[in-house]
């Protein structure tokens, strides 16, 4: 499975403007050869805390235009959007999508109580796998890669985890750490994506990154717009396990 991430700015707080912008690029990486194009966390609005503003139900504009994306280019696409739970609290929720529409949603786990997220944002339940191009992917958002917990649970059922984010510049060297550890304890791929420019009063550096399951950078991006692309191979995940079969001694 090829897999691209797009690392972009976005338009505080304004999806349509946001969306224009993207489309050409989810269209030149589908060109490219991508089988998965991944964008950012709240990828079309930027990370507000005004679910007031951005949030949608499920359904709603951001998500068609990841479902038309995924159906005009022929590819899947993913990225988090702001949206109504069931219980009618807005949830940080990324939704991945392929030509025949919505595949998964995984809602954040961990909201960012730091900035405030647990006050606006319900948590999710359930980590998510999915299959795409034969490779198992599962997909957490930003300040899920801090807790280990829950991409240990997932390793065996997994070949490739999916983090987007949007992580502040500030905290650069903690994100490039954290996704080479979540790739080297679980044996898996790791694709971080992260935005660029400014929103919110922050400043985001990006440092996209794809790790192979040894924990070896395969392609990455500093603090510009751009893309970062790799093979993600399930043989590979399989040999390093076989060869070196650390998750067997988990407690």
């Amino acid at each position: 499975m090829r897999v691209t991430g797009i690392q972009h700015d976005i338009v505080w707080e304004d999806g349509p403007a946001t969306c224009a912008q993207l489309a050409p690029a989810v269209a030149e990486a589908a060109e490219g050869g991508a089988d998965l194009v991944v964008l950012t966390e709240m990828f079309a609005t930027g990370f507000s805390m005004d679910p007031g503003r951005i949030a949608e139900d499920p359904g709603g504009p951001v998500e068609q235009f990841l479902c038309e994306q995924a159906e005009a280019n022929r590819v899947a696409v993913a990225g988090s959007i702001a949206q109504w739970g069931p219980d009618g609290r807005a949830q940080n929720v990324l939704v991945l999508a392929d030509p025949s529409g919505v595949r998964a949603r995984y809602a954040k786990i961990h909201p960012f109580s730091y900035g405030g997220e647990d006050r606006h944002y319900a948590p999710g339940e359930e980590v998510v796998t999915v299959e795409i191009g034969g490779a198992r992917v599962t997909p957490f958002v930003c300040y899920d890669l801090r807790f280990a917990t829950e991409f240990w649970d997932a390793a065996e059922q997994t070949d490739c985890y999916l983090v987007v984010a949007n992580w502040p510049r500030e905290r650069t060297a903690h994100w490039s750490a954290l996704l080479a550890a979540r790739a080297i304890e679980n044996q898996a791929y790791v694709v971080g994506v992260n935005r660029v420019g400014t929103g919110g009063g922050l400043d985001y550096a990006g440092g996209s990154e794809i790790l192979d399951p040894w924990g070896v950078t395969l392609d990455h991006l500093a603090d510009r717009p751009g893309v970062v692309s790799a093979t993600v191979d399930p043989a590979e995940v399989s040999r390093i396990r076989s060869r070196y079969p650390f998750l067997q001694d988990r407690r």
